[in-house]
């Protein structure tokens, strides 16, 4: 079973940024589809990034963070990242990292195999 760990979420102001972190736990491997995403209060959960070869060379992300967020992998590391520029209030959520063993034929649905618990990431204004 393998367990993920965000870390990296907070407070920051508008026009900040943050880069958060999902670390596999020790003696397992960080899957090879590895995905981001984020539920907002009052809404469904909602795909923000994923990186889905083992050189990170291959992504997808949602239109509303494309050009503000890039996600990267160290295999070395166990762990995959999200780093988040230019914040907007809009981007307050509970962010989430996924994993799942291979690609499917759509690897921005939620249907991940492994789930992190979670970390706020609040933007204010």
């Amino acid at each position: 079973q393998v367990q993920l760990v965000e870390s990296g979420g907070g407070l920051v102001q508008v026009g900040g940024s943050l880069r958060l972190s999902c670390a596999a736990s020790r003696r397992t491997f960080i899957p090879y589809v590895m995905g981001w995403f984020r539920q907002a209060p009052g809404k469904e959960r909602e795909f923000v990034a994923a990186i889905i070869n083992w050189s990170g060379t291959s992504t997808r992300y949602a239109d509303s963070v494309k050009g503000r967020f890039t996600i990267s992998r160290d295999n070395t590391k166990n762990t995959v990242y999200l780093q988040m520029n230019s914040l907007k209030p809009e981007d307050t959520a509970v962010y989430y990292c996924a994993g799942k063993p291979r690609r499917s034929y759509d690897d921005t649905r939620n249907d991940y195999d492994y789930w992190g618990q979670g970390t706020q990431v609040t933007v204010s204004s």
